[in-house]
């Protein structure tokens, strides 16, 4: 691994993916013309990968901040920065390979430590000048087994301590089958400090143990460094190294799994790591079924055991084998009720209690928790609609690269060079339902008291979600008439222009909204940033209309079965 003066050695040199939003200057009103040779600008290409929501599309037409490693780069990368501290330090590969281990592979580091004080960094590592013991000439008793062999039977580390081969190989496979530890293994002398290097690993370990050894040593590469890390994607082998100094943490691997390089989620940019660790926590959390117990049920006044009551009477009866009858306002037993009480549809004794404030306490409990599961509803119906049509999209644009494509070139007689219009529009739509997926968990945080921020943030996402909505009409619906087609159509170039046209507008939609929120909607200049909103749209209703689900200012309610009984039979 390179040191870190060697950081910006990288930066001319990797090629790839930078930012999906990285500042172009698109023009926002390209409606009206596209040129044919922006088609070939970039070169996409779609990767299949049966891990869910781990297939992404890769372009090769931008600067990235990372580099993707396979086994084989790892190797050569330990190989030649073992060789460069192995001649820089006139020291054998295998004692290199002990320190740059010590000091988790970093080259800078090493050279650093070694020539401020190199007998502490060889005390420290283990790494002997000369053996402590000499090494016998005749017969010897080994250390461990108490058995005599003669010396060439007995095996010995720096320090020069023998024991048999048999004990070494028992000592070192116990060793790797404790795990990656084995990688700074000491002699078996409990006095001694002295490293056992790769050499006595590979002439005395079986060809099993040396595999898992050479497992270890390959992991503890990325795992080790800073700088490196798996992708997180099942089943997958590659690494990613990255450049620190971007701002941006999103990666795509070869599998075509995207993700955040700092907190290995799925990639999640323009929120941040925080927010998505509170999220993803939220979304697992069992206090969100406590929240909902507590809004939408009662416990039985005998028996304690929660109820729901979506539709009926007043007139409550628990389960077996309690069986208590009660009423449902007041939670007092229903023998006690009738007609003077107000009958099955109301309780004049709830009335009356509620007045006095008797209820007051627990009636404020159970709506906060109301308005509580309603909030995390709203946020969480639009954010998993949106993962859901954004795993749509994925399957759509793997059709229309696999068939569709082809089939269009012959019908509107355009080379599918020519087509990669219908393909950037796609992995725009792809891109954009993420984004859009994730401002829903920024929504969820965004503090209620920064009414300034919020009707910004809100008319920011509703734009940028039309003109989504917008695209995606375009590029499913109306693509489908010349997809259909059995013959070319006159007005397939006006089609060429409109989408390309709608592409663009809409990262540019995108771009601004992605913007702020990394700035942490800083724009808001208190009547300025109001001041442009005009017609602000309300948080959930963005133009979820179709996709995303759910129409204006809905609030969806939960809906249970009523586990409990009452007169109406429900």
């Amino acid at each position: 691994m390179e040191s870190e003066d060697d950081f910006d050695m990288h930066d001319a040199n990797e090629s790839g993916e930078d930012d999906f939003y990285s500042g172009r200057d698109d023009d926002a009103g390209a409606m009206a013309t596209y040129d044919d040779s922006d088609a070939d600008d970039a070169d996409y290409e779609f990767i299949d990968n049966d891990s869910d929501d781990s297939v992404d599309y890769v372009s090769h037409s931008h600067q990235q901040n990372y580099t993707i490693l396979s086994e084989v780069d790892i190797r050569q990368r330990q190989e030649d920065d073992i060789t460069r501290i192995s001649t820089v330090l006139s020291i054998s590969k295998v004692e290199a390979g002990i320190l740059l281990r010590y000091y988790s592979w970093n080259v800078s580091k090493v050279h650093d430590e070694w020539f401020a004080d190199e007998e502490k960094v060889r005390r420290s590592v283990g790494l002997l000048e000369k053996p402590v013991v000499p090494f016998p000439d005749g017969e010897m008793i080994c250390g461990i087994c108490f058995e005599t062999y003669p010396y060439d039977l007995l095996r010995a580390a720096a320090c020069g301590h023998p024991f048999c081969n048999s004990c070494w190989s028992g000592y070192i496979s116990t060793a790797i089958s404790d795990g990656p530890g084995c990688l700074m293994l000491r002699c078996p002398d409990p006095s001694c400090v002295a490293a056992v290097g790769q050499d006595m690993i590979s002439a005395l370990a079986s060809d099993e143990d040396q595999e898992k050894y050479s497992r270890y040593f390959i992991r503890s590469y990325v795992e080790d460094n800073r700088k490196t890390k798996w992708c997180p994607a099942p089943g997958c082998d590659y690494a990613v190294d990255f450049i620190f100094g971007s701002g941006n943490y999103d990666v795509t691997c070869r599998c075509s799994y995207s993700f955040c390089w700092n907190c290995t989620e799925e990639a999640h940019r323009p929120v941040d790591c925080d927010t998505v660790a509170k999220w993803i926590l939220k979304n697992s959390a069992e206090s969100e079924n406590m929240n909902w117990i507590l809004a939408n049920s009662k416990p039985c006044p005998k028996c304690k055991r929660p109820i729901e009551k979506n539709h009926g009477c007043m007139h409550m009866t628990c389960t077996p084998p309690c069986r208590f009858e009660f009423c449902w306002l007041c939670l007092g037993a229903w023998s006690e009720h009738g007609e003077v009480t107000g009958g099955y549809y109301a309780c004049n004794r709830y009335e009356t209690a509620k007045k006095e404030g008797t209820f007051d306490e627990e009636e404020k409990r159970r709506e906060m928790a109301k308005l509580s599961v309603e909030k995390y509803t709203h946020y969480y119906e639009r954010w998993a609609t949106n993962q859901s049509s954004r795993q749509k999209a994925l399957a759509d644009l793997q059709q229309m690269q696999s068939v569709h494509l082809e089939k269009l070139s012959e019908t509107q007689c355009q080379p599918e060079s020519q087509l990669k219009f219908i393909t950037e529009a796609w992995l725009q739509i792809i891109e954009c339902r993420r984004v859009l997926k994730w401002t829903y968990a920024y929504g969820y945080y965004l503090p209620e008291n920064e009414h300034a921020k919020r009707h910004f943030f809100e008319y920011l996402q509703g734009e940028a979600e039309s003109g989504l909505e917008r695209l995606h009409q375009c590029a499913e619906k109306e693509l489908q008439v010349y997809l259909n087609a059995e013959e070319q159509l006159k007005d397939f170039n006006e089609f060429r222009s409109k989408l390309a046209g709608l592409t663009s507008v809409t990262r540019n939609f995108f771009e601004n909204l992605v913007r702020a929120l990394e700035n942490g909607l800083s724009d808001v200049n208190s009547r300025g940033a109001c001041s442009r909103m005009g017609s602000s749209k309300s948080l959930g209703s963005g133009s979820s209309r179709g996709r995303t689900g759910k129409g204006k200012g809905s609030t969806p309610r939960s809906s249970g079965s009523n586990r409990n009984i009452d007169d109406s039979g429900h």
